[in-house]
């Protein structure tokens, strides 16, 4: 009995003339929305990947500068200086570049 009543809501609503361009319609517009949640998952992980290589981009460009600093120091230029027996640089003769 029930199962009559189910084929028949099938062939009267769901496979009628009427009703099936909604459930087509509105299966298309589901898979759409799951395809558009999916891609935006994928797009949060590589921006949090970017993200990441930024971060630590940043922190070598920190080091880098560090770096360049301490090697263009007063000190570090006097023992080069010492090293290759030249003059120690005046303060005016230091240019530095950015």
């Amino acid at each position: 009995m029930i199962k009559k009543i189910i084929k028949s809501f099938f062939r009267r609503i769901i496979f009628s003339s009427q009703g099936f361009p909604i459930v087509l319609s509105l299966s298309i517009l589901g898979i759409l929305l799951v395809l558009f949640r999916m891609k935006s998952v994928e797009q949060d992980y590589s921006i949090n990947e970017v993200a990441k290589r930024k971060k630590t981009l940043v922190f070598k460009n920190k080091e880098f500068k560090a770096k360049k600093a301490r090697q263009l120091s007063i000190k570090n230029l006097g023992q080069l200086a010492e090293r290759y027996n030249l003059q120690r640089p005046k303060q005016e003769q230091i240019i530095v570049i950015p």
